[in-house]
């Protein structure tokens, strides 16, 4: 039967295999390095607490999508945002809706993938990983880790000790710290935050690291220095050259041909880290990854007969 079929975040969550997810992201972002994706730089509207963004794309392969998400901080505890709003995939041939599922737990997997996948293709072979962060996306990225079956100890790190043990706790090859002694040492960094301020200063870092920032929705998560000192990598070109909240905080006045896109690193058309050099990955969510997360939750749902089948009026 042809209709609307909508799911809900439990529905949405279980889709998400992340082995699956990872491979799509993945092509998502070949196919964004190659130029072969149709989307407009993400638009939003600005509330006093948050803003609210749309974000369309088409991918080759994958399909046609759109994501509205509200992005709000929170500030009875800083450091920390929201992201809820909904994904509507769309049969890419007659524009017809065929999917709605929730955005949340949507956006983190396809986050996280892209952050794995950086760490894949510039830092393969880490001996000590830090997750910065305890909440939604800090969760997601271990999910992932723990779904590679890396066998390497992680540090979860944070200023909320209490909500870093509990997340720490949940993975056998985590323990808790502070942010200063989780990124002191390792080998890839993983910034999972909702900040305006950056984390962490360049002199925690150790030399051939490898940084993952993902959060940043609202200002700096890593500091000017380490962006400075650091090879550059991205989703998109706009991430140096858009403002925000289509472009990064932290790559704005960043010469735009300093930033290398992951795709081309994934696909091998280049080579990623030159030697021992500091790179980082500076993420700004951008919608192919929505497309690549939506038909993979699609296409389990349809298998399955997951969620709620509303029939076409025709």
């Amino acid at each position: 039967m042809n209709g609307l079929r909508i799911l809900d975040r439990e529905q949405t969550r279980a889709g998400l295999d992340p082995l699956r997810v990872l491979d799509a992201v993945a092509a998502a972002l070949v196919a964004l390095s190659r130029g072969e994706v149709s989307a407009p730089p993400r638009i939003a509207a600005q509330a006093p607490a948050g803003l609210l963004g749309a974000m369309p794309a088409y991918v080759p392969g994958l399909g046609l999508a759109a994501k509205l998400v509200s992005v709000f901080a929170d500030p009875s505890r800083p450091g920390r945002s929201s992201h809820r709003g909904v994904v509507v995939l769309y049969d890419a041939h007659d524009g017809t809706p065929v999917a709605l599922m929730d955005a949340e737990p949507l956006t983190a997997v396809r986050t996280a993938a892209s952050a794995t996948l950086s760490m894949r293709a510039l830092a393969p072979d880490p001996r000590r990983i830090a997750v910065v962060g305890a909440g939604v996306q800090a969760r997601a990225q271990l999910d992932l880790l723990a779904a590679l079956g890396l066998d390497v100890p992680v540090t979860v790190g944070g200023r909320d000790a209490e909500r870093v043990a509990a997340l720490a706790a949940a993975y056998p090859f985590a323990r808790p710290g502070g942010i200063e002694d989780a990124v002191r040492g390792a080998d890839v960094v993983f910034c999972c935050t909702g900040a305006v301020a950056p984390l962490f200063p360049r002199a925690w870092l150790a030399e051939g690291a490898h940084v993952s920032s993902v959060g940043g929705s609202h200002g700096c998560e890593v500091d000017a220095a380490t962006v400075a000192d650091a090879a550059l990598f991205a989703e998109w070109p706009g991430a140096a050259a858009a403002p925000p909240p289509a472009g990064a905080y932290e790559l704005q006045g960043v010469d735009p041909g300093r930033v290398v896109l992951l795709g081309s690193v994934v696909d091998g058309r280049h080579p990623g880290r030159d030697g021992a050099a500091l790179t980082l990955y500076k993420s700004t969510g951008h919608a192919a990854l929505d497309v690549a997360a939506a038909s993979v939750v699609h296409a389990w749902a349809r298998s399955t007969g997951a969620g709620n089948l509303l029939a076409s009026a025709d």
